[in-house]
């Protein structure tokens, strides 16, 4: 089957309605020049036979079940690799609960241009539902400074160097060059390691004018000391993944790190409701993993 030059890359797991509904938003999107991969991290809940449905209706759909689940990191390093693999020059990456506006590959797309292909990655601007920035996936201008602000005409691309997996576009030279996302983080800070690792060699930009909407539950950002008890397993990825983002940055990182682990400490001490043993407990054992914690780089 011919296909186009940009690929969608859509990681799901579980999420048969939502990914409905990212489907249906890509699929009205103003550029239209693009394919669609669905990478399904081996979901229970008719997910399949969901797909089956859109393979009869849209042949620019694939569809691969991992056939097991290998965490967002490790479902998006299964679909960039495959991108890769089936000759796509761009790559637009995202979760099932991201769900673009009409013009937000465009507006990339354009930028793109504008900037004749040199760039690493670039970012768009991330919404929650009810109009609001959505707080989880807000852009990075330096390792430490959040991007917070955007300017309310139109205008040039803002430099970053950290981003999400919410709508990331990237060329696949840059896949080439800096190789895939860190499969064995599993879940959480694989797109900002990701990320981090690509703008260490190119300029990376957000793009106000790409909007998408990120369909969380709530519009608050992660917090070890007040998420619920079900979700403290993460956390443990998350302390070992950020040791390996930030080690990575010589002493700057390491200062970071020591300063970071007294103050989450600090904060479930004084803003826990329950649970303060199992909470510093993932902080400390998370942290104390990630020293020794060496993931290899995979290539294409």
């Amino acid at each position: 089957m011919k296909h186009n030059k940009i690929v969608a890359v859509v990681v799901t797991y579980n999420r048969k309605e939502m990914l409905e509904e990212n489907l249906d938003a890509l699929l009205s999107q103003t550029e239209d020049r693009y394919d669609i991969l669905v990478i399904d991290n081996h979901s229970t809940d008719g997910t399949d036979e969901l797909m089956k449905e859109y393979a009869l209706l849209e042949d620019r759909i694939q569809y691969f079940d991992t056939g097991k689940n290998l965490g967002g990191a490790g479902g998006f390093a299964y679909g960039i690799r495959l991108a890769i693999e089936k000759g796509y020059s761009w790559l637009w990456l995202m979760d099932d609960d991201c769900m673009p506006k009409r013009n937000a590959l465009e507006e990339l797309t354009n930028t793109a241009k504008r900037l004749k292909g040199r760039f690493g990655f670039l970012s768009s601007k991330t919404m929650w539902k009810d109009g609001s920035l959505c707080r989880m996936n807000v852009q990075r201008t330096t390792l430490f400074e959040n991007l917070t602000k955007y300017p309310s005409e139109k205008g040039e691309p803002i430099p970053i160097v950290i981003a999400s997996f919410v709508s990331m576009f990237l060329p696949a030279k840059v896949v080439r060059r800096v190789g895939l996302p860190m499969a064995e983080f599993f879940i959480w800070t694989d797109d900002w390691e990701y990320s981090r690792r690509i703008s260490r060699h190119f300029p990376c930009y957000a793009v106000p004018e790409s909007e998408v909407v990120h369909e969380t539950e709530e519009n608050v950002g992660t917090s070890i000391a007040t998420d619920e008890v079900e979700r403290l397993w993460r956390y443990r990825y998350a302390y070992r993944n950020e040791v390996v983002l930030y080690r990575r940055e010589g002493l700057r990182g390491m200062l970071h790190l020591l300063a970071r682990t007294p103050l989450h400490m600090a904060r479930v001490l004084l803003k826990a409701k329950d649970h303060r043993r199992e909470r510093l407990s993932a902080i400390l054992k998370g942290t104390w993993q990630g020293f020794w914690f060496f993931p290899k780089v995979e290539r294409v």
